[in-house]
């Protein structure tokens, strides 16, 4: 009962404001309209100078607002096509075509409320935000129970309870177990997961039972507190496409005058002067550019990008040239186990548990990725002892009384590791090295994977328009180079500096209109010298999303593209619905200047043609990607083969351990049992997904790819796969017993190489051309 009525309380002023604004809204023009109406009824009734001066007076309340709004702008040096709605009011109550006057000024109420709803309806997502912004946050007290306190008495290290459906108020890390509706903040429909000790940012709602977060950021430094800033600034500040409508007044205006006074001058007759201004009246301007830019920012923000203002989303869709950094926005940005390999004989889930355990008390960067590789492995890890840490060497401790230390490795190799190291350096990968009592026992290879989705969205970018791509980066050239030629940009420059990075983005924003893309804090510099600097907002980059003029709110590369082509979209639709009405209006406007069009049929064809060029803007609420919808059921299939890749993946980690293993010691009793269980896990867990993707996945994805023949090449990679693992089959059984023979040997070097890099290749395929499309 108490939290129903807790509920209830807010929503009361909520609504008072809800009434409040939709009779600010509709209310002039409903009092309009029923005087307007009052008036025909005069008028019909025999009644006629009553009905007129009921006109004649609400040509004055249109009137007197909005001259003094125009010597308000006149005064303050500021010349818009306003000032012909003036005029056109004026002139009727002259000529006495009292009619007329008050069409306009019901067509001027009617503009103004359609462009309140068109703002409403197109800045919708932006306020949710706002209003959804919590103010209290529930704090447990030290002597226990429970306290509500106001959001910016919350500290780092404060610990909170979020119940049922609360919003959480500051970033933390959960104290148990979450499941998180984070739409709002990043854009994804699907309830997540959180873990005990896994991070959780303000703003998303919590779906599922109460858990406990404990803080790691006051309110000001959250995640949802920098969003909201952003917000603020989109709603409030004036687009420059809004302003560029004053400036075409600087000829409308005049053309527009000079017509009147030819009409007049050349009949003699004022009331065509009064018609040219009547139908010159300039609501397509004034209304239809400014709505399709906010609707155009909607829609962003509906696909995860909050631009901060119109200007910004102007200049997106002018953009030529795009600089794009390499960690964390074409990259993951945070190291992922990539492979363990094992001394000769060893088990690799025993190395991984081994190294997990004993750095789950490690702050480093390469800690965390060992233990959640571990932990999405379902390793059961275990609580290490005699743990010590030596900066830039490694830490050791005992796990199960097995004493293990992590990290580098001094001394000469044997000749495993010293392959293992050679492969890593060629790859541009990471080792980390674990050693027992003996020496070297394994080595785990980490990466920064590049993000699937980036060659798509590469792709995307260049068809909506930018013509330039260029890659910046802190990292060796070598790597640099490796990740540019995976997304297809146009030029790298590795090894630079945040100075270096800010000096090339201000020498491309000299040669075309420029975004920077970026992630972390020595981004900042370069996004606040290009002309759009973008942040990748949700992996909590706040320097850099401070200084952007749009946040990435979903990790998600692929949303770029998406406010590309959506800004572009946005620009089209503003300035067709500009252009068509104005040639309406001059249209218009020659037929009243030569007789053909009285005031009052003026006045009713200037409203048709303004509800005509709003109702085109407002198609800037839908419309404009390029990419194809995919069917909720093939999303659901997208989702559990791409889940099933990690378990692909893990079956193929030891394909090139075996193949070392044939080529080094094809004679060891360990060869041909490996050899088996290499073949075991490719015949049990990979060739099943693979039969599985052919008969269900594919099929369902060929609307969204436009045809069944865009799977051909990824269907060719099964049936090649499939070959692969059945000539190892075929050694198998000519071997028997062992030991394999010379001439086996070869061919199975040749197969066992050729499936490691065909079915990694494959799979990469699969993530980048097909699981990108998940929504």
């Amino acid at each position: 009962m108490g939290t129903e009525a807790r509920e209830c309380v807010p929503e009361r002023p909520a609504a008072r404001r809800a009434a409040r604004g939709f009779a600010l809204r509709w209310g002039p023009l409903t009092a309009l309209t029923v005087a307007v109406l009052a008036g025909a009824g005069l008028w019909l009734a025999g009644r006629r100078t009553a009905a007129d001066w009921l006109w004649a007076a609400v040509t004055v309340a249109a009137l007197a607002p909005a001259a003094w709004s125009t010597l308000r702008r006149l005064w303050h040096r500021q010349f818009g096509v306003d000032v012909i709605a003036v005029l056109a009011l004026a002139g009727t109550l002259v000529v006495r075509e009292y009619l007329a006057g008050a069409v306009i000024a019901l067509m001027l109420a009617t503009g103004r409320a359609l462009e309140a709803y068109a703002q409403r309806r197109a800045t919708r997502d932006l306020r949710s935000l706002l209003e959804r912004a919590p103010r209290s946050a529930r704090r447990r007290r030290p002597g226990g129970g429970v306290e509500t306190v106001p959001l910016d008495r919350v500290a780092v290290g404060d610990r909170l309870v979020v119940g049922p459906g609360d919003v959480v108020p500051v970033d933390g890390t959960a104290e148990e177990a979450a499941t998180l509706d984070e739409s709002v903040v990043t854009g994804e429909a699907r309830l997540v997961q959180r873990a005990v000790g896994q991070p959780v940012a303000s703003g998303v709602v919590n779906a599922g039972a109460g858990f406990g977060l404990r803080a790691t950021k006051d309110a000001a430094a959250s995640t949802y507190a920098g969003i909201v800033r952003l917000a603020e600034e989109a709603t409030a500040r004036k687009a420059p496409v809004v302003r560029m409508a004053d400036r075409y007044a600087a000829a409308f205006v005049p053309f527009t005058l000079v017509l009147a006074g030819l009409g007049w001058l050349l009949s003699g007759e004022f009331v065509r002067a009064v018609a040219v201004l009547v139908v010159a009246t300039p609501c397509p301007l004034l209304l239809a550019t400014p709505i399709a830019i906010v609707s155009g920012l909607s829609r962003a923000a509906r696909r995860g990008v909050l631009v901060r203002d119109g200007g910004s989303l102007e200049l997106l869709g002018r953009a030529r040239t795009l600089l794009v950094d390499k960690t964390g926005t074409l990259t993951a940005g945070r190291p992922r186990a990539a492979e363990t390999v094992v001394a000769p004989g060893g088990d690799r889930d025993e190395v991984l548990r081994l190294a997990a355990s004993v750095e789950q008390l490690s702050p480093h960067v390469l800690a965390a990725a060992l233990v959640r590789q571990a932990r999405d492995r379902g390793l059961a890890l275990a609580d290490p002892t005699e743990v010590t840490e030596e900066p830039g060497r490694g830490v050791t401790g005992r796990v199960d009384g097995r004493l293990t230390r992590v990290g580098q490795l001094g001394g000469e190799l044997p000749q495993w590791a010293a392959r293992v190291g050679e492969r890593a350096e060629l790859a541009g990968r990471s080792v980390v090295w674990v050693s027992g009592e003996d020496g070297p026992i394994g080595a785990i290879l980490l990466e920064d994977p590049v993000r699937p989705d980036a060659r798509r969205t590469v792709r995307r970018l260049r068809e909506a328009g930018l013509d330039r791509l260029i890659m910046v980066t802190g990292d060796r050239p070598a790597t640099a180079e490796q990740v540019a030629s995976a997304v297809g940009v146009d030029d790298v420059l590795a090894r630079c500096s945040p100075q270096e990075k800010a000096a090339r983005v201000r020498e491309e924003s000299r040669r075309a209109v420029t975004v920077m893309v970026g992630d972390g804090v020595n981004d900042a510099p370069a996004l606040a010298e290009a002309h759009v600097g973008v942040a990748m907002g949700a992996t909590g980059a706040t320097a850099s999303a401070d200084v952007a003029d749009a946040v990435l709110t979903v990790d998600r590369l692929d949303r770029l593209a998406d406010a590309v082509e959506i800004a572009r979209y946005a620009r089209r639709i503003a300035a067709q619905s500009a252009v068509v009405g104005m040639g309406l209006a001059v249209a218009a406007m020659l037929v009243a200047a030569v007789g053909r069009l009285p005031p009052v049929a003026g006045a009713f064809l200037q409203e048709g043609i303004d509800v005509v060029v709003i109702l085109n803007a407002l198609r800037a609420l839908r419309g404009g990607l390029r990419r194809r919808a995919v069917a909720p059921e093939s999303r659901e299939l997208l989702d559990r083969y791409a889940g099933e890749h990690a378990d692909v993946r893990d079956a193929l980690a030891g394909l090139r351990d075996t193949a070392d293993l044939v080529a080094t010691a094809p004679g060891s009793p360990e060869c041909l049992p490996a050899l088996r269980e290499t073949h075991r896990r490719l015949t049990e867990r990979v060739l099943p997904h693979e039969a599985a993707e052919e008969q269900r996945l594919y099929p369902a994805l060929a609307s969204a790819l436009g045809s069944a023949e865009a799977t051909s090449p990824m269907s060719r990679g099964h049936v090649e796969i499939r070959r692969l693992v059945d000539r190892i089959g075929a050694h198998l059984a000519q071997a028997g017993a062992g030991p394999l023979r010379g001439d086996q040997v070869t061919d199975l070097l040749a197969t066992l190489y050729g499936l490691d890099a065909v079915a990694r290749l494959h799979l990469a395929q699969e993530e980048e051309d097909y699981f990108s499309l998940r929504d």
